[in-house]
């Protein structure tokens, strides 16, 4: 039987014998989505790294994963045998893939290839600037290599098709046709007459329609093309999908033929070069001048990313939904562990899902649980297994990240717990991160502000200690959508979007301490405006999550006053709208916890 580690180490020679001087693989697909279906994860197939995020570049001396620092750890143990390297990036000393392979190789001309339908426009412009800059014209050839692992991944999966879900408009805020008419207006302020959308969560907002095509977001894999008087959606097993006002329905296999067809009445069409596969612009490039093609940075985005009276009124009704879930489950995880029951990581897991699943409009999970005990818990994006978990003992911390997707909303929440007796080591990083969750949360700042300008109040405790995390603070969320959505971020890597009234964002603060434990506090936030005065418009923040934060091994000395005020109140609140909806006993021991 061929080993686990031999198998990828294989599986890399066989790259390299296909004859390129570098094979760059993304670990994306044709749509550039965070978490691509089975078919495109091609990174996970070639070297075995699981992470949502790593790129992977084989040429004949060298094989290398770059990822960030969420999976850093994961990555050394999942690598260990296969002969692939890790490359770090979002660190001082990264060097991106596109640099690397500048510094690279000696001879000239250098051949490298890629996957063209899972490498964005961007990211192959990247390519060729790194490349030009150093080889110069002749000295590199970029070759497009559609489905190049199809040739050696026998069993790929098939491109899903799940069927699709017309959502009731009423629960939107905004009905598809009041969409699309402002898009349209968008497009002639930029002076253009069409758009390409590719990102399936544009798609799916636009047109308000969901499915079940990747795991945990709700997206139909198509493409759309929005003219001035049509909206054209290409989508697989056309047949199978229901009509719906306002769109044309076209197979993904025509693409090229309707483009054609609808030219003519496009003018100057909008592409987002981020979102765009690099192989589905040179389709494009068939039928438009460069100078009929106009690239920018969608204008969806940012629009999807402020949320309307509806939707938030959505989003404060899933969190009580969900603060039901989660205090059931933290009831049940406690009480069954304290009494001797024998419970892995697996089963808590299971166990969060299940009550999620009792809540009415429940589509599923917004990702994969992280259901981690002790020492897992260092790994920030640990995937529980499902057989040999570890067993939660008595004793240490207990990290469990995890989100629902509701009809209403979408949520995601951490919550580290104490399963009994803990060290000092634990109560201090526990004190100290949730100190910076609430300065978060406590912030007012004056309209225009960045979330990279105010991320260095959760992490000021952490630095003040020399402590700090490698990941982001904070990030978009969306409604029955992607549960990461842009444009805004909270996080050190500099972001010139500003935070928007509208906005829903996460505020998650952690620390890792690699073979001991993890710690990470995470309520989700909205802005909001604070006030005006002669200095101009302030902003705020609004706690959404509704769920009890474990106050038995705080520090409160390390906690100044407005903070340990904050901490009462927000318990005293979830207990009071929690209390009714809960179990006589499980409202019981909530009220213990919110004292």
């Amino acid at each position: 039987m061929v080993s686990v580690d031999n198998k990828f180490a294989e599986r890399i020679a066989q790259i390299r014998s296909m004859g390129f001087d570098a094979v760059v693989i993304s670990g994306t697909d044709p749509h550039n989505s965070e978490y691509p279906a089975p078919r495109w994860k091609q990174v996970e197939w070639a070297c075995g790294f699981t992470g949502e995020a790593g790129d992977l570049v084989v040429t004949p001396d060298h094989a290398g994963l770059w990822t960030d620092s969420r999976y850093f750890i994961q990555a050394n143990a999942q690598l260990a045998g296969t002969g692939v390297e890790l490359h770090k990036t979002r660190v001082p000393e990264e060097v991106p893939i596109p640099q690397w392979l500048a510094e690279h190789f000696q001879k000239k001309p250098v051949r490298v290839a890629f996957d063209g339908l899972c490498q964005s426009v961007g990211a192959v412009k990247a390519l060729d600037d790194a490349l030009r800059g150093s080889y110069g014209l002749g000295g590199y050839e970029l070759i497009d290599e559609p489905d190049m692992l199809g040739k050696l991944w026998n069993e790929r999966p098939a491109i899903p098709h799940t069927p699709v879900e017309v959502l009731d408009e009423r629960l939107m805020g905004e009905t598809r046709r009041e969409k699309l008419t402002w898009l349209r207006g968008e497009l002639a302020k930029r002076g253009c007459g069409a758009m390409f959308v590719t990102s399936l969560d544009e798609i799916a907002w636009l047109l308000n329609v969901r499915a079940s095509d990747i795991d945990y977001n709700p997206y139909v894999i198509s493409f759309l093309l929005v003219t001035p008087q049509t909206a054209i959606w290409f989508v697989r097993n056309v047949s199978e999908v229901p009509v719906i006002p306002d769109v044309v329905n076209a197979d993904y296999s025509v693409l090229e033929d309707a483009v054609d067809d609808r030219r003519g009445e496009c003018g100057k069409l909008f592409i987002d070069p981020s979102t765009l596969n690099y192989h589905t612009l040179k389709t494009l490039r068939k039928y438009f001048e460069e100078s009929q093609m106009v690239f920018g940075d969608s204008p969806i985005v940012l629009r999807k990313a402020i949320k309307n009276k509806k939707e938030i009124e959505g989003f404060r009704r899933a969190f009580i939904e969900d603060g039901v879930a989660m205090e059931n489950f933290l009831y049940w995880l406690e009480t069954s562990v304290q009494g001797g029951a024998r419970i892995t990581e697996w089963d808590a897991s299971e166990k969060m899902t299940y009550f999620r699943s009792q809540i009415e409009g429940y589509r599923g999970n917004s990702f994969e649980n992280i259901s981690a005990y002790g020492a897992n818990a260092a790994l920030p994006h640990y995937s529980t297994p499902r057989a040999g978990s570890a067993e939660i003992k008595p004793r240490g911390l207990y990290l469990c990240d995890s989100g629902g997707q509701y009809l209403f909303g979408t949520t995601d929440i951490t919550r580290t717990v104490p399963m009994g007796r803990c060290s000092r080591q634990e109560k201090e990083d526990y004190t100290l991160v949730l100190k910076g969750m609430i300065d978060l949360t406590l912030a007012v700042f004056p309209a225009g502000t960045a979330g990279c300008q105010i991320d260095a109040l959760a992490r000021r405790p952490l630095w003040a200690t020399r402590r700090n995390f490698g990941h982001g603070t904070g990030h978009g969320i969306g409604f029955y959508l992607g549960v990461h959505e842009g444009p805004q971020t909270i996080r050190q890597n500099f972001n010139p979007q500003p935070l928007v009234p509208g906005m829903i964002s996460s505020n998650e603060p952690g620390l890792y301490r690699e073979g001991k434990h993890g710690v990470r506090h995470e309520n989700v936030v909205l802005c909001r405006e604070e006030g005006k005065s002669e200095f101009g418009t302030f902003l705020s923040f609004e706690t959404l999550t509704c769920c009890h934060i474990e106050t038995s091994i705080v520090m409160k000395k390390l906690l100044n006053e407005a903070e340990w005020d904050w901490l009462k109140a927000y318990n005293r609140v979830v207990y009071r709208i929690l209390k009714p909806r809960l179990a006589p006993e499980v409202a019981k021991w909530l009220k213990r916890k919110c004292r």
